[in-house]
């Protein structure tokens, strides 16, 4: 009997099992911190929405403390975890609600803008594309050390508009003249 190679598959859909988690936003209530929502659209090389796709954020807390063994300021607050998901819709829109992240240090003694971690699954792509999205209206972009090695017509890619009190826009292109930059990690 010949064997037959089958075609490659792509990776998913099926993130809503991903997202049966009890910790689907790291902002619990009893929590201190500036609340902040973050909503955009995830969309592909075309510029349409991509209905399918999961995104994960990571992020410290407003004392720039991450939630893991391994922080050497000390534990982040009680009660954060510092991590959270959430799906896009049938038009592609996220939407993310959390507290907001305080600055954190960086390589060489530096200290990073406030951002969160994003890992970004979707059909098509066998491993997760990695990026952050900066506040802002937050201090310190101009001396962050990672988004000052990105070149500076593709920074914008990386930083979310604020758009009132707390409440942040940013898109996250896949492809194309405006696609994310994402961080080979």
């Amino acid at each position: 009997m010949a064997r037959t190679l089958t075609p490659w598959q792509t990776v998913g859909p099926f993130f809503d099992v991903l997202l049966r988690h009890d910790r689907v936003s790291p902002a619990v209530t009893d929590v201190p911190g500036a609340r902040i929502r973050i909503q955009g659209v995830v969309r592909d090389g075309a510029g349409t929405s991509v209905p399918d796709a999961m995104l994960e954020f990571w992020q410290p807390d407003p004392e720039g403390r991450w939630a893991h063994p391994d922080e050497s300021r000390g534990p982040a607050m009680d009660g954060f975890g510092g991590y959270g998901r959430c799906a896009t819709d049938g038009e592609g829109r996220f939407r993310f609600e959390t507290i907001r992240p305080g600055q954190t240090p960086g390589p060489g003694g530096a200290t990073q803008a406030a951002h969160l971690l994003v890992g970004l699954f979707a059909r098509g792509l066998f491993t997760r594309l990695v990026t952050r999205i900066y506040l802002g209206d937050g201090p310190g972009l101009g001396a962050d050390p990672v988004l000052s090695r990105v070149p500076a017509a593709r920074r914008a890619t990386l930083i979310a508009s604020a758009d009132g009190a707390g409440e942040y826009i940013h898109d996250l292109y896949l492809q194309g003249p405006q696609e994310t930059v994402f961080f080979d990690v």
